[in-house]
């Protein structure tokens, strides 16, 4: 493979989405280690499986968005390789399915780790990443991918990476893994904030087109200032890990974001927004992951 083609799939797998991915896996692994983990290949296993998951949905997403057309009109993010003919349909459809296939052959492993629990969530976490853009009701079409990304890029891998390494779970865990998942939906919404005019002529019927520009700013500040809420409210239901609330100082840098999201319909700038808000999502999870272990 040429450099520039190297370069055009890294292009397809979205690189700047995978903070998504990588984000609550390093939550759950640092929360199974503050509860006595001894094993942590299970954890570097799950990231694998959490990156081929989130790059496999990107390829997917890719390939259905042309199929659909939803990426024929004038777009204001990042080029979609397909569309552009950069990258043949059926190539990338193959390309999604060799990720989705990389991620099912580690999740041999997890499943040997974990067992049938792993099982279900790998597949679901597979199906709705397909599903997300493609199928007969396609998810991310008709506004239901907020909950998708809120779910699966929240408690369930926050939730599952600790289990791989703990065999057990509980409350705590499930509800820390609120806070990535908050922050993926702002990532998510600000995207649609961006493409809502493109979204509307192609009958993609996000929330941003169900709900309007007002609605998606709104929902963007909450979604990160509820993740960000997070760490004093499991402080108080714990009464451990006060080193945690460190991961509130990520609002404090999200301020220009928000001011930009609630002023700004130019696209470049909501692409600033949109690659800021996964840096904000990485600085959370890594200052929680650090004061969690202290």
């Amino acid at each position: 493979m040429t450099k520039s083609r190297a370069k055009l799939w890294w292009l397809a797998a979205r690189p700047k989405t995978l903070p998504a991915a990588i984000a609550p896996v390093l939550i759950g692994a640092a929360m199974a280690q503050a509860d006595g983990a001894t094993v942590f290949l299970p954890a570097l296993a799950a990231l694998f499986g959490a990156v081929m998951i989130q790059i496999g949905t990107n390829l997917a997403n890719d390939y259905y968005d042309y199929v659909k057309g939803a990426d024929a009109g004038g777009r204001l993010g990042p080029t979609r390789l397909t569309q552009a003919g950069l990258i043949k349909p059926s190539a990338m459809k193959h390309a999604a399915m060799i990720a989705f296939g990389l991620a099912l052959l580690i999740g041999c492993y997890l499943v040997w780790r974990g067992g049938w629990p792993i099982v279900i969530i790998g597949l679901l976490s597979i199906l709705f990443g397909v599903l997300y853009t493609g199928g007969p009701y396609p998810l991310g079409y008709h506004g239901l991918g907020d909950i998708f990304v809120l779910i699966f890029f929240g408690p369930v891998a926050v939730g599952g990476t600790y289990y791989v390494q703990m065999l057990d779970i509980n409350a705590v865990v499930v509800a820390a893994g609120l806070a990535p998942g908050l922050f993926s939906v702002a990532i998510l919404t600000i995207n649609n904030l961006r493409d809502i005019d493109n979204d509307r002529s192609s009958g993609k019927r996000t929330l941003a087109v169900r709900l309007g520009r007002c609605f998606a700013r709104c929902e963007y500040i909450v979604a990160v200032l509820a993740a960000c809420a997070a760490p004093p409210a499991l402080y108080i239901w714990t009464g451990n890990h006060p080193f945690s609330l460190l991961a509130m100082a990520t609002a404090l840098a999200a301020v220009p974001a928000f001011r930009t999201a609630l002023a700004s319909t130019d696209g470049t700038a909501l692409n600033g927004v949109l690659a800021a808000t996964g840096k904000f999502l990485l600085l959370y999870s890594v200052l929680f992951s650090i004061g969690w272990m202290l």
